[in-house]
């Protein structure tokens, strides 16, 4: 579902820009090949553009008291990741996926534990491209999922995790399993957890997770963004719910630059370990070497 809208968006927005190009050439007074070129480079600098802009604009409501270099650091990072994202990514993703295994487990060398990839608000299963890689080759049996619909509430995508969840302990043969999340991926885990227990969990990962909410969610419509909003009456029932020995079991990674999460230092949670990043951004945590190592290494 996503990856066809997100298609049929990025087509509009290339002929937007092309049209433009050619329009403005025709003003201009040039015609023939030069009217075309600038057409074909106005079909490709109006998404990035537009891109640009969404990211400025977020970067600077969200910025933290840090150095400049940081920032600046954050900025391109984010930048480029949204662009492999969303663009060589997501738009690309198949109806169905399935659990990747290593190679035969041998008596002296097993597989680590199973992980699952749950990603965040508007996304699919394809954000976990690098990681998911990183972690096969690592001896992990994988699965990355994609959550479905789009706009729901967050206690709605439970039975998907639960199926999930199921899936890789068959292919696996383990009795649990790790989950990571990213984002809204991190609150749908918690809520699975909230309605089936955590019997079936090795332990839970997040990544620039709204525990606490987040002030950009304060605008949109959808039932699941509503429920990120910053203190909503969902987390604070989610938070409630949950006992110490269940927080126990979470790894909560953080970045200081975050443009979509902020407050980005109060995403913590009672009982539970925190990691802090810096000069990184939203997206680029499914990106970043320094925030896979450390995935990796929480579950080793």
């Amino acid at each position: 579902m996503l990856a066809r809208l997100l298609r049929r968006i990025y087509i509009v927005q290339l002929l937007s820009g092309g049209l433009l190009g050619i329009y403005a050439a025709g003003r201009l007074g040039l015609d023939g090949a030069t009217a075309w070129a600038a057409g074909l480079l106005c079909a490709l600098l109006l998404p990035l553009l537009l891109q640009l802009t969404v990211i400025g604009v977020s970067m600077v409501q969200s910025r933290p008291k840090s150095a400049a270099a940081l920032w600046w650091r954050a900025f391109g990072g984010e930048f480029s990741a949204v662009l492999r994202i969303f663009w060589f990514q997501l738009p690309w993703a198949g109806a169905s996926t399935k659990v990747s295994c290593p190679a035969t487990p041998q008596a002296t060398q097993p597989w680590r534990v199973p992980v699952l990839l749950v990603h965040g608000y508007i996304c699919n299963y394809r954000l976990w491209d690098k990681l998911a890689r990183a972690l096969h080759e690592a001896g992990h049996p994988v699965l990355a999922i994609t959550l479905e619909p789009l706009f729901t509430s967050i206690d709605d995508y439970a039975p998907q995790i639960q199926q999930a969840v199921r899936q890789l302990q068959q292919a696996s043969g383990a009795t649990q399993v790790a989950l990571v999340g990213h984002s809204m991926g991190g609150l749908v885990i918690r809520a699975w957890m909230r309605s089936r227990g955590s019997a079936d969990v090795a332990k839970v990962i997040t990544l620039g997770t709204p525990h606490q909410g987040t002030q950009m969610a304060s605008w949109s419509p959808t039932t699941n963004a509503a429920q990120m909003a910053w203190h909503s009456a969902w987390l604070q029932a989610l938070q409630a719910s949950e006992t110490a020995a269940t927080r126990r079991l979470m790894h909560i990674a953080l970045t200081r630059h975050d443009n979509i999460v902020y407050p980005q230092r109060e995403q913590i949670l009672p009982d539970t370990t925190v990691t802090e990043f810096r000069g990184i951004g939203h997206l680029e945590m499914c990106l970043n070497a320094q925030v896979i190592g450390h995935v990796l290494q929480k579950l080793h």
